[in-house]
């Protein structure tokens, strides 16, 4: 879910982009934190214009319980309040993930929805669940996501599509800044990516770069900027944001 996708998933799951706290600390710790976005892209999806997300995580010997949020600044997105379960290990990461959205929408499919908060049932929900599982090999994340549950998407047939992305993220320095470069795309026919897929499909081809601005001598804003292609919907987006 994310502008900055694989950063985000580097606090709650990545998304992004991306994704728990990995390491075995033996103390437990804590963060807290927000961005401030120009847009919210996700999976090459546009969820809302500018917007604040803030997130707060705790950790323990691999284990992360992280709460991420969306709030844009036109009343017409629907606001997204997410929380994920994960353990990482070295490059070896698991997670699970509850989205949740108000006003009775779904902000991945656009579906109208009734329900609240602490309705569960599995096509009238606010939810949608996720598994992930994924390694980062240093030069190379590989990270793969299904629907387990919730507002799930669903077949031509209306059976549950069980909707799954995977993405191919690549780290490097260039010019004095970080860089990442994505590529994320369906797997198979569902309804709740892109408007609707019949099979395959690249949903993300993305360019990220990202600078630490000093402000004093202890103290730095992380800026980055991302260029975002859809081939699938043939849409493209250039978003710019600082962690707070």
């Amino acid at each position: 879910m994310k502008t900055n996708f694989q950063k985000v998933m580097g606090l709650f799951a990545v998304a992004v982009g991306f994704p728990l706290v990995a390491g075995a600390q033996d103390k437990v710790e804590a963060t807290v934190g927000a961005d401030l976005v120009s847009g919210y892209v996700w999976r090459g999806q546009e969820l809302g214009d500018v917007s604040i997300q803030p997130s707060a995580s705790i950790s323990w010997k691999g284990l992360s319980l992280t709460a991420w949020g969306s709030v844009s600044w036109s009343s017409e997105y629907a606001k997204e309040f997410d929380l994920t379960l994960g353990y990482a290990v070295k490059g070896f990461s698991i997670s699970v993930t509850d989205y949740s959205f108000s006003k009775g929408e779904n902000a991945k499919t656009g579906q109208d929805i009734s329900g609240n908060y602490f309705h569960f049932g599995s096509n009238s929900t606010l939810h949608v669940f996720e598994a992930q599982v994924g390694y980062d090999f240093d030069f190379l994340a590989v990270n793969w996501y299904t629907n387990i549950g919730g507002n799930d998407g669903v077949k031509k047939n209306g059976k549950r599509a069980y909707s799954s992305y995977f993405t191919l993220s690549a780290p490097f320095r260039l010019g004095g800044l970080d860089w990442n470069a994505t590529v994320g795309a369906t797997p198979w026919e569902t309804s709740f990516y892109n408007g609707g897929t019949d099979g395959f499909a690249v949903s993300e081809v993305s360019l990220q770069a990202q600078k630490a601005i000093k402000i004093t001598d202890s103290f730095s804003l992380p800026l980055f900027a991302k260029a975002i292609w859809n081939p699938a919907t043939e849409d493209a987006y250039f978003t710019v944001g600082l962690s707070l």
